[in-house]
């Protein structure tokens, strides 16, 4: 291999360096992510401390995709430690409209927009993280997870039905509204 070779390949891939100093430069945006996925904080560091060694352990992402690639180590391995599954949970959507304090992290109660999605039940939770914070295609949300498309749709309009329904009462409001709603608080996080 010449050194040509070896300069154009360190210019073109992320190096460990580069991992690090995405997991500090933005280490609070992927600590939240990791435990909106997890709704445990022990969970949510253990997360967190496993995606990062996976991200300096891979030497062929771009460096362009690196930030991507944290965010996407989180996720997976988030979904590896909870396998979230559709319908495990049997409460009722009813029943989760409820105070939601008590199951939420004390971590998180001090930001009721993240509180509320961390009430979710954890399959509904993923798929609203994956597709509408993350942006994750439906298709690559039930690849991921294992699941079916129509239980990433339905768990999808579940999830914006349930965070409709708490966060604007019984306003009419289009899910549009919901969803930028939450995009807007995850984005200023």
């Amino acid at each position: 291999m010449t050194q040509k070779y070896k300069n154009t390949r360190a210019n073109v891939y992320a190096t460990r360096s580069d991992f690090c100093h995405i997991y500090v430069e933005q280490m609070n945006g992927l600590f939240l992510l990791s435990l909106l996925l997890t709704a445990d904080p022990q969970k949510a560091e253990q997360c967190f401390l496993s995606g990062f060694a996976d991200s300096v352990r891979n030497n062929y992402v771009f460096k362009e995709r690196a930030h991507a690639w944290a965010r996407r180590s989180i996720v997976l391995r988030a979904i590896r430690l909870l396998c979230p599954r559709p319908g495990e949970e049997t409460e009722s959507n009813g029943a989760r409209i409820s105070p939601l304090i008590g199951n939420v992290p004390p971590e998180v109660q001090a930001y009721p927009d993240f509180a509320r999605i961390v009430a979710l039940h954890s399959f509904e939770r993923f798929v609203f993280i994956m597709s509408i914070l993350e942006k994750h295609s439906v298709h690559e949300c039930f690849l991921l997870l294992g699941s079916s498309q129509r239980d990433v749709i339905n768990a999808r309009s579940t999830a914006i039905r349930h965070l409709a329904g708490v966060l604007i009462g019984t306003e009419t409001h289009s899910y549009r509204d919901v969803i930028a709603f939450a995009e807007v608080n995850y984005a200023n996080r």
